[in-house]
């Protein structure tokens, strides 16, 4: 198992406990070793996640319930409005992180019964918005820039610049500014200790870069 997909599969095993559990019984679980899901651990508390460790019979470590999202009540029409804005924002490509914002509309998609999606969408099909759509970003890059974005993690990105020259950068994502047709990403270039701008269409390819464990 990668360690990105074991670091949510640890998340949820967790969240789904109602007592803590050993470290050594985590190491089993996953069939990884005692220094791994530390460093696992870790990771989880370094992306805000409340892992905490109980003492005591029962203890261990535990996720704390609270870290997800408490139930939202929406009237079907408020979620079909919900779904077609972004639907609207994906063909529009108004924003980078597409697979997330996709996976929040299937939920709620999901929540709405087989009528009212069938009436409600089908009449929001009506809406068209038209508007300069953004420069294109190749899907594998697309995905990289939203995890790096999110998870805090470094990028090693193959860019294309103003000359035509093609340069290795490994950055760190400190904000995505929306111009217009563009997509701009503001970085702290690790190799070089400075700040830079970087246009999201003309990075070729983008690799997260691998952390221990």
């Amino acid at each position: 198992m990668k360690r990105r997909s074991r670091l949510f599969a640890l998340a949820e095993y967790l969240r789904g406990r109602r007592t803590g559990v050993t470290a050594a019984e985590l190491a089993t679980r996953f069939d990884v070793t005692l220094r791994t899901i530390y460093r696992d651990l870790d990771a989880l508390r370094d992306a805000a996640l409340p892992v905490r460790a109980d003492r005591g019979r029962g203890g261990g470590y535990a996720l704390d319930r609270g870290y997800t999202l408490p139930p939202i009540n929406l009237t079907p029409r408020e979620a079909a409005v919900m779904i077609a804005l972004g639907r609207l924002a994906t063909e529009l490509r108004l924003l980078p992180f597409v697979d997330t914002l996709q996976s929040g509309l299937d939920k709620v998609r999901g929540a709405l019964s087989t009528s009212a999606q069938r009436e409600l969408l089908t009449l929001l099909e009506g809406l068209e918005h038209t508007g300069v759509p953004s420069a294109p970003v190749a899907p594998a890059v697309r995905r990289a820039v939203e995890t790096a974005w999110f998870e805090g993690r470094p990028l090693r990105i193959h860019y294309h610049g103003a000359s035509g020259e093609v340069t290795v950068r490994t950055v760190r994502v400190t904000g995505v500014v929306l111009e217009r047709s563009l997509t701009l990403l503001n970085c702290d270039d690790l190799g070089k200790q400075a700040r830079r701008q970087f246009r999201m269409d003309r990075i070729e390819r983008a690799d997260l870069v691998a952390g221990p464990g």
